[in-house]
């Protein structure tokens, strides 16, 4: 707030109160974890980065920058994703520990690959890396 940085205020007052909210959320209000808060965390950056993606499409580029420097702020919170090959490395570790050999057994690969991923690796480039490997 003394460097007067409107940006990076604006990112952490709106994750505090998504932090917030989660611990509100349903019929007892309770204390996240450092796990919880981290997947917070990753679902606000997430929206951050749908929302430039839209924003991009509809021509507000201007629009599409903040979210991005949104996004930007939260990704210094967040722990530092894995690279390809480290991903490579734990998805190839799965399939050799589950026996898998083709896309019928890409759920027994994901319930092992998303908890080594949690947080530093998205969703999708997860699935993308095993469905890669498994049609292989």
């Amino acid at each position: 707030m003394r460097q007067r940085d409107q940006v990076r205020v604006r990112t952490i007052r709106m994750a505090l109160t998504a932090i917030t909210n989660e611990e509100v959320a349903g019929t007892t209000a309770r204390d996240l974890s450092d796990d919880e808060i981290v997947k917070v965390l990753t679902k606000e950056a997430k929206k951050r980065r749908e929302a430039a993606e839209a924003f991009d499409g509809a021509g507000r580029v201007d629009q599409a920058a903040a979210e991005r420097a949104e996004g930007e702020v939260l990704a210094g919170y967040l722990p530092a994703q894995l690279s390809d090959d480290e991903l490579a490395k734990i998805v190839d570790e799965a399939v050799t520990a589950t026996g898998a050999s083709d896309m019928k057994a890409m759920g027994q690969v994901m319930k092992i690959v998303t908890p080594q991923t949690a947080g530093r690796a998205d969703g999708g480039r997860v699935a993308a890396e095993v469905r890669r490997r498994l049609s292989s």
